[in-house]
C-alpha cells in the first residue's frame, strides 16, 4: 500500500504544514477536526501538494527532507511546478 508525503496550507495563519500518511484523506479530516494539537489553529487546512511512495520510510525520508529546507520559497515552487505539470 502505498504512503504520502503531503502540504497542507491554512489560509487562516497563512501557514504550511508537513506531514505523512497511508491516508492523506482521513489524516486531512483528522488535521481539520482539529485532533492534531500542531495544526489546530490553522483550520481549515486545504492539502496543496501530494507525493507518494512505496513505503512508509521514503515518505518518512521526504517529509524529513521537506522540514529541512525550511522554506516557504521552496514549498511554493514545489506545489507551482507540480501544478504547472498537470
Amino acid at each position: 500500500m502505498p504512503y504520502f508525503t503531503y502540504i497542507l496550507f491554512s489560509g487562516k495563519t497563512d501557514k504550511y504544514y508537513i506531514g505523512s500518511s497511508q491516508d492523506i484523506w482521513k489524516r486531512l479530516e483528522r488535521h481539520n477536526a482539529g485532533a492534531t494539537p500542531s495544526t489546530k489553529t490553522g483550520r481549515p487546512w486545504e492539502l496543496v501538494h501530494v507525493e507518494e511512495f512505496n513505503s512508509k520510510t521514503d515518505a518518512l525520508k521526504r517529509e524529513k527532507h521537506l522540514k529541512q529546507m525550511k522554506s516557504r520559497v521552496y514549498i511554493e515552487t514545489l506545489i507551482k511546478r507540480k501544478t504547472n505539470n498537470l
